[in-house]
């Protein structure tokens, strides 16, 4: 039987030899399957500025079916749908301009990695002796950046600690 070459944009597979995968991917109906794959994950804004460019689709129009489907050159977006994607377009960039305005200040991540770099040296060269009483502005320092934050979704070992600190019971037995 032979290897046999399986195409994920395709969804088919075909025995695996140079001529059968170079006419393959050189097809029409895998550029189309390729395409319609990463057009799936394009932003609500590049589908908007498309549609926008794009004059309506008179077939589609009057019989509301096209016989090019999404391959045709013509929008098949009705003004509502237009309306809905425009709203989701603002929706999207206000969040985004909501949370960059949010009133913390604006410091980078390697500007807060060197000053946490410093007072772990600090902390080294005064030993283990260190009593934990931070004044707020020692803790207003120690905060971690708002752009670490934003990411949702964080396994528990990326978390950042509790404001406390984690508890620890000291009479804890491991294994």
């Amino acid at each position: 039987m032979g290897k046999r070459y399986y195409c994920d944009y395709c969804d088919r597979s075909f025995q695996d030899n140079m001529h059968n995968r170079k006419k393959h991917l050189n097809g029409v109906q895998h550029h189309r399957a390729k395409k319609a794959w990463f057009d799936y994950f394009r932003d609500a804004a590049a589908i908007l500025y498309d549609e926008q460019t794009k004059k309506p689709c008179r077939k589609f129009l009057q019989k509301g079916i096209c016989d090019f489907g999404p391959n045709c050159r013509f929008s098949h977006m009705c003004e509502e749908e237009l309306f809905n994607l425009k709203r989701q377009v603002e929706d999207e960039r206000q969040l985004r301009e909501d949370t960059t305005d949010i009133n913390v200040p604006k410091r980078s991540i390697e500007e807060w990695l060197s000053r946490r770099e410093k007072k772990l040296s600090a902390l080294g060269s005064k030993g283990a002796k260190k009593i934990k009483q931070d004044s707020e502005e020692d803790q207003a320092e120690s905060e971690i950046p708002q752009q670490l934050l934003s990411i949702h979704d964080l396994p528990p070992s990326l978390l950042p600690p509790p404001p406390g600190g984690w508890k620890v019971k000291v009479n804890t037995e491991w294994g």
